[in-house]
């Protein structure tokens, strides 16, 4: 633990940074891996969102050319580890319900 001088009090904190070679490469590794999962969780919710707002505005051809969009970015999401696979499953019932619920 550390202590740290904030102004009038010291504040206790757990956290230090790596000393160990191996600690400093996964620390590198792991920002590495936030920023391609920050990538594919954004592709997945413009992706849905697309969807969503096609749905809302009534276009029926324009949300189903979405949903094969959104359902790629789904399954890659699924296939990275980013997502579990009944939430992706689940996901991609909903928005199939939402589409068949629009009328031609």
């Amino acid at each position: 633990m550390t202590r740290i001088f904030y102004g009038h009090f010291f504040r206790t904190t757990n956290s230090t940074m790596p000393i160990l070679k191996q600690s400093k490469k996964r620390v590198k590794q792991t920002k590495v891996k936030q920023a391609r999962n920050y990538n594919v969780r954004t592709a997945l919710k413009k992706a849905i969102r697309g969807v969503n707002d096609a749905v809302k505005s009534g276009n029926k051809s324009e949300a189903e050319k979405m949903l094969s969009v959104a359902y790629k970015k789904i399954d890659t999401a699924v296939k990275k580890n980013i997502m579990k696979k009944n939430t992706g499953a689940r996901r991609k019932s909903v928005l199939a319900k939402k589409i068949a619920g629009l009328s031609a």
